[in-house]
């Protein structure tokens, strides 16, 4: 199976999140079957988050680059890495060198990468960043 979704981790096997279908749809793996969690236009690279009722449209993945941005409501949307030809995807820090936080085995396209960026691989970063300056809070008090 191509597209299988890993996210990074430092010193340790990386952990396989899940794997984006050749016709763009995306799943989560789990025990038993694996959990649809959204999908990718492939022809645009618009990626949607599956929701009771109408899909959620949460980025883009532009085709000829592999830069990933998170739509925002009401504003520009936000850019938030990229991924390279080999599959291996980078979250932006700005100011200093981008951070390698995944890959897509076996790529298909930006478009697929891109999906497995927005839906699979950021929810994860979020997390972890958000444990990280809850940790730094409790460290300063």
């Amino acid at each position: 199976m191509n597209n299988k979704v890993y996210l990074q981790r430092p010193l340790a096997p990386d952990e396989l999140l899940g794997h984006v279908a050749y016709d763009g749809k995306v799943y989560e793996s789990r025990f038993g079957p694996d959990k649809y969690v959204g999908r990718v236009e492939l022809d645009t690279g618009k990626v949607y988050e599956a929701r009771l009722g109408p899909d959620k449209y949460v980025g883009q993945v532009m085709l000829d680059s592999g830069q990933v941005y998170r739509h925002k409501p009401m504003a520009a949307d936000e850019y938030l890495g990229s991924v390279d030809g080999d599959g291996r995807l980078f979250r932006h820090k700005p100011l200093a060198a981008d951070e390698y936080v995944g890959q897509v085995a076996e790529m298909t396209s930006y478009a697929h990468a891109g999906a497995a960026f927005l839906l699979l691989v950021w929810p994860m970063v979020e997390e972890q960043m958000k444990a990280g300056t809850e940790q730094k809070e409790e460290g300063e008090k």
